[in-house]
């Protein structure tokens, strides 16, 4: 029987998939927050910043839903309308959403520290550089647009609503994969800050890379993580990393000043063999 990991040349990392609110840009995952308590806020329903992050990573519609399905927000819904949120209800919402989202999205696609520089270094080595999302394709569109104009833009991208289901569900990998002409899965890394992009990318068969300080786990933007005191950044991070730990990640970064040792660590263990 044939090697299933059979491959004409020895392998090596061939491509890095990267996240992008909160791992690519917008440090601290900050843009769909802002847009989700917003949209909310419109229909007189509060809910918190905490609220919004929990289904952080997924299909912005599936996000949606989540947030819609805490018994504190369906409780809101149902006393302003007589009844607990429906499909439609929450079609009514996200449509709400998308302007909101739209509205701030340029403004929050600043490539996070380290980002240009490691892509440039792994582009000047032959790896390609993918990307997935939960943002919907326009969406993505507006980000990428802004982000190319700051420094980043990957060689393939894919949104949500291209594939039969986003995260945690493979496929947008699956599609950069066939885009960047890429294979296997065990030589593409996918680095992500939420626990939906930990488990796209074990889904995909790939090995995983979760961020904790510039993420959605810690939830603040760089000017606000600086100003806090090492105790209270520790204990944040830690709490982070204990989170997306406990999703399987094969390794946890504080920052992105970790990432190239890492990847040079993988190709180290697919050089001995190892697999995810």
């Amino acid at each position: 029987m044939r090697n299933p990991h059979f491959s004409p040349q020895p392998l090596t990392v061939r491509a890095v998939i990267l996240d992008w609110a909160g791992t690519a840009v917008d440090f601290g995952s900050c843009a769909p927050v802002h847009a989700f308590v917003s949209a909310f806020k419109a229909l007189s329903i509060e809910i918190t910043g905490a609220d919004a992050r929990g289904p952080m990573g997924r299909h912005k519609r599936d996000h949606l839903a989540a947030i819609f399905a805490l018994p504190h927000v369906a409780l809101q819904w149902q006393q302003r309308h007589g009844h607990l949120p429906t499909e439609s209800d929450i079609d009514t919402v996200f449509a709400a959403f998308v302007p909101a989202q739209m509205a701030v999205l340029a403004d929050f696609a600043t490539p996070i520290p380290g980002v240009v520089e490691t892509v440039a270094a792994w582009r000047a080595q032959g790896i390609r550089i993918g990307s997935t999302t939960g943002y919907t394709a326009a969406m993505l569109d507006v980000v990428a647009k802004s982000a190319k104009s700051k420094g980043y833009a990957p060689d393939a991208a894919f949104a949500a609503d291209q594939v039969p289901a986003g995260r945690p569900a493979p496929w947008m990998i699956f599609q950069n994969l066939q885009t960047l002409g890429v294979w296997p899965p065990a030589a593409v890394v996918k680095i992500g800050d939420t626990i939906a992009d930990i488990e796209e990318g074990r889904n995909a068969g790939c090995w995983t890379v979760a961020l904790t300080a510039c993420g959605n786990e810690v939830g603040l933007s760089q000017a606000e993580l600086e100003q806090l005191d090492a105790g209270a950044r520790l204990a944040l991070v830690r709490r982070a990393q204990d989170k997306l730990a406990s999703a399987g990640c094969h390794y946890l970064a504080e920052s992105w000043a970790e990432i190239p040792n890492i990847v040079a660590e993988i190709n180290a263990r697919l050089a001995a063999e190892d697999r995810p």
